[in-house]
């Protein structure tokens, strides 16, 4: 019997623009799926098939003018010290007289079905249970899935015939490359072969693999990408057996695992589709490695800024959905990269500012070295990166309890980017200074200097860095060597600033003004994920981070703003944070208006640009308007809020599985003046809950459901 194909959406849209193609994905391969009934085009691509373009340098050796490079800062010579920098690095070697980019995520080449049956009535859509996308018309079925299980893509034509031929993508590669296609009868090979002045270690070239078998009414294609060259005969041999629904099933078993984690019920409101849309790319995209700025899909030589991962905001706008949506399985290819990276990360620090400890740069692709800065975008001095990739660790952990993971793989790490910090933070009369710094990407006072002083996120990611470090020494229950000194620099750390309008201010250093008109909200980091103990103490704190949100989102709603959707995502994020239900909710309306194509991929800016950052930043802002919950300390007490933003605009609404820190397990049904809810944790655990209704203290038993309900609680529950 063959499975059943329930698309979540229809379009009618024909295309030859990869752009706008329908998109399938088991993390390691994507397929993009588009065309017309005169031609079906499935471009694949590869998550490890980068053209090497630009060798990898090492980082610039400026740890000697370190003194020099603080002095300029210090005296206000800010353009100064970036170009001081950059002089330095072609001094060290003739490649950095330009600026130099990661290579790129390629295309590995395109697939097209010329059908002998072509018609009307063109429908396209995608089934976000399974990853099948259907293209149909005139009693024409085209179902394509790239499998998880047998990492292939599968397409099934039914209806008709047709030709089969397989090319490279369109335009011109940025190196030479040198294309041969086999052909073994129907079965075709395309093999890629990297030309151009290569260094040692660089890939030289990829595969695809196509196999064609024909009935009487069907067409089955099974096609594989293989980065590295191998001879095509065996490429072919190496594609597995079996029919279309045999791989299906296999493959749809552990998708449809991941994807129903969580369910959310808005009455069929956009928000919702967009919500199932954005959660279906980020898990079709992460497969050995986390989804880079495209996922796992390139239809080009040159994707925007290289594709690659960009940690300044991108990927952890990516991942954000990942723990609270229940798939932590989704993570370790981060951590996985990072490892891969880690001798990079140590190779920074020592060059860039002769310390031990990481240094992780804002663009990773192929290597973790800094390479990419110039003197207006003077990354080197962006010193945080560590540290908030560090959170994303300590979320880990805080969703799924994995003592195991913290003490092996978490602990490590956070120690390493620690002491990078303990000696990078120069302590005068008591008080920790950051110096360079760079708030990503803005220019204070919007001038062309953004070269800076004590940038509110350096010390906001090491006070966060430092109080997880502290929280893991204290739940694994050992006294650590290095305690001391993470206490010693956490009280030096200096208090956060109000500025003149009374809003958080994105630098401590008085003498840089903010700027709002931009599209990145760094100094908000801390309600991105379970918050600050300072902005919890300080209600004037608190009310000037309010202001910050409702300046910033301001310029967001305008028409002058036009970009990085994901950062206005980031925005809503941090409002639903501070309890501001309606501007999430705007920051939520801008997002699905602008930024989501009929294809439902997100864009970068609005209608322009193919880009994943928003699939995660979308749903992390809905379930920010949901749930809330803040970091579990070593006393096991999970902090959790439920519907802390809850807009006007749902009334009713239900969702299933999220997960709080804890963790903590919620389902959650809603309608105007009640709620009920089941809480379940895998261990006993007391909680601390607020809700529309007050305060309750829960006292759960192992994986055993709690209902609490408003305004009628169906348990017993102490007041807080």
């Amino acid at each position: 019997m063959e499975s059943q194909v329930n698309p979540s959406f229809r379009d009618s849209t024909s295309t030859e623009d990869w752009e706008h193609a329908l998109i399938s994905g088991n993390g390691r391969q994507g397929a993009l799926c588009y065309g017309s009934p005169a031609g079906l085009r499935f471009t694949l691509a590869h998550e490890d098939l980068f053209q090497p373009v630009t060798e990898p340098l090492p980082a610039p050796a400026t740890a000697a003018a370190l003194p020099r490079l603080r002095e300029l800062l210090a005296t206000g010579r800010f353009g100064d010290a970036a170009r001081a920098v950059c002089d330095l690095a072609v001094q060290d070697h003739p490649g950095y007289a330009e600026t130099r980019w990661i290579d790129p995520l390629i295309g590995a080449g395109t697939i097209t079905v010329i059908p002998d049956r072509p018609g009307d009535g063109y429908l396209r859509g995608t089934d976000f249970t399974t990853g099948v996308v259907r293209q149909e018309w005139s009693g024409v079925v085209a179902d394509a899935v790239v499998s998880r299980s047998a990492d292939v893509l599968a397409v099934r034509i039914t209806g008709t015939g047709g030709t089969v031929r397989i090319a490279p993508v369109d335009g011109v590669p940025e190196s030479p490359i040198a294309f041969t296609v086999d052909h073994f009868g129907d079965d075709l090979v395309l093999t890629g072969r990297f030309g151009g002045d290569l260094w040692p270690g660089a890939p030289d070239g990829w595969t695809v693999a196509v196999r064609v078998r024909r009935t009487p009414e069907s067409v089955l294609i099974v096609a594989r990408v293989a980065p590295g060259l191998r001879p095509p005969a065996e490429a072919l041999a190496a594609l597995p057996d079996g029919g279309f629904e045999d791989l299906l099933k296999e493959h749809a078993e552990i998708h449809r695992d991941l994807f129903e984690r969580v369910s959310l019920d808005l009455g069929g409101i956009r928000a919702q589709h967009l919500f199932d849309s954005g959660r279906y790319a980020i898990i079709s995209s992460t497969g050995t490695r986390p989804p880079t700025l495209q996922g796992v899909w390139s239809g080009t030589w040159s994707p925007p800024w290289r594709s690659g991962w960009t940690i300044d905001g991108n990927l952890q706008a990516a991942l954000l959905a990942v723990h609270p949506t229940g798939v932590p399985e989704l993570m370790p290819p981060l951590f996985d990269l990072l490892d891969s990276m880690r001798e990079d990360f140590r190779e920074n620090a020592r060059r860039l500012y002769g310390l031990p400890g990481l240094y992780a740069p804002a663009h990773l692709g192929t290597h973790g070295r800094q390479n990419h800065f110039g003197p207006v975008w003077c990354l080197t001095f962006w010193t945080a990166g560590a540290a908030w990739l560090g959170r994303l660790y300590l979320e880990h952990w805080q969703h799924t309890g994995d003592r195991t993971f913290l003490a092996d793989r978490a602990l490590p790490f956070l120690r390493e980017v620690a002491e990078f910090h303990l000696g990078f933070a120069e302590i005068v009369d008591g008080r920790a200074r950051f110096s360079p710094s760079y708030s990503p990407e803005n220019d204070p006072g919007k001038g062309r200097d953004q070269a800076s002083v004590d940038a509110t996120l350096d010390v906001q990611a090491v006070s966060a860095l430092l109080r997880g470090l502290l929280a893991i020494a204290g739940t694994l229950g050992a006294d650590d060597p290095d305690e001391g000194r993470w206490r010693r620099l956490l009280a030096a750390l200096p208090a956060y600033r109000i500025n003149d309008a009374g809003e958080l201010a994105e630098w401590i250093d008085p003498r840089f003004p903010d700027n709002h008109e931009h599209r990145h909200c760094s100094h908000l980091f801390p309600f991105l994920y379970g918050g600050d103990p300072a902005f919890e103490e300080d209600p004037a704190l608190r009310a000037a981070a309010v202001r910050a949100v409702r300046s910033r989102l301001r310029w967001w709603l305008s028409e002058a703003s036009d970009e990085m959707g994901y950062g206005l995502a980031l925005l809503g994020v941090a409002a639903a944070h501070l309890g501001l239900g309606e501007e999430a909710y705007a920051a939520l309306e801008r997002i699905s208006e602008a930024y989501w194509r009929p294809n439902l991929v997100p864009t970068h800016n609005r209608d322009h640009m193919f880009n994943v950052d928003l699939a995660g930043g979308l749903p992390a802002l809905v379930v920010a308007m949901l749930l809330r919950s803040r970091d579990v300390g070593p006393d096991g007490v999970a902090h959790i809020d439920l519907l802390p933003a809850l807009p006007s605009a749902w009334p009713t609404g239900s969702v299933r599985g999220l997960v709080a820190r804890g963790p903590v397990t919620v389902d959650l049904t809603w309608s105007p003046g009640s709620f009920e809810a089941v809480l379940t944790s895998p261990t006993d655990r007391v909680v601390k809950l607020s809700h529309p209704g007050g305060r309750q203290l829960l006292r759960l038993s192992a994986n055993s459901p709690q209902p609490v309900s408003f305004p009628q609680s169906k348990t017993p529950a102490a007041n807080l």
